[in-house]
């Protein structure tokens, strides 16, 4: 198995955008597309892969404001959690509403959905070989915001303590370029992050209390 991961930092917010897949099978699907999907289809070209499907680990439009014109080259799946489907704009019959752990196969390589509300409540990270896709619900040293419409503090509160439950050499991958560093590995987040170790010491209510998130 080799796992295709390529990043892709485009726009005025600091997004990364994601081509995650299978090397050797040439398949992939885009993570998050918005702002310049032609840079997408030329780094998804330069790469030699076929596009297989989207995926949106939310709705807000920074992150998914690109599938319309996605789908107009690619009559691709576009994979987004139920609770933030209703949300999503001009992906029509191709909508394809997910549920916690279900999965997308990209030649031998397994792309995990975790549903970790908090900055929506159809947020979800994607786990594959080695790496963790986070979207807005972690960034390097911070996390999500939970001020917007669907945020809620204790569901990110819970969604912090379940990524800590998951491999330490995982390496997250975040949804925009908000820190020093665009990756760092799962286990120096637990250490470095306040928001995740405070996740991981403090009831909930001391959480809120001291987090502000």
């Amino acid at each position: 198995m080799s796992v295709f991961l390529k990043q892709l930092r485009l726009g005025p917010m600091e997004n990364f955008i994601y081509l995650l897949g299978d090397a050797q099978a040439k398949e992939c699907a885009v993570v998050d597309p918005a702002w310049d999907v032609p840079a997408v289809f030329r780094a998804v070209e330069e790469a030699g892969l076929s596009l297989r499907a989207v995926i949106l680990t939310h709705h807000h439009f920074d992150h998914s404001e690109g599938v319309p014109e996605i789908l107009a080259r690619a009559a691709v799946p576009v994979l987004v959690h139920r609770e933030d489907a209703p949300y999503v704009k001009g992906a029509g019959k191709q909508l394809h509403e997910t549920s916690d752990g279900e999965a997308l196969r990209l030649g031998s390589v397994e792309a995990r959905l975790l549903h970790t509300p908090g900055h929506t409540r159809g947020s979800q990270c994607v786990q594959a070989p080695g790496c963790l896709l986070t979207g807005d619900t972690l960034f390097i040293g911070c996390c999500g915001r939970v001020d917007l419409p669907g945020g809620d503090p204790a569901d990110l509160y819970r969604s912090l303590r379940r990524l800590l439950e998951l491999p330490d050499d995982l390496v997250v991958y975040p949804g925009h370029n908000y820190g020093g560093e665009s990756s760092a590995p799962l286990g120096k987040e637990k250490a470095a992050n306040p928001y995740l170790a405070a996740a991981g010491r403090l009831t909930l209510e001391r959480f809120l209390e001291e987090s502000g998130v």
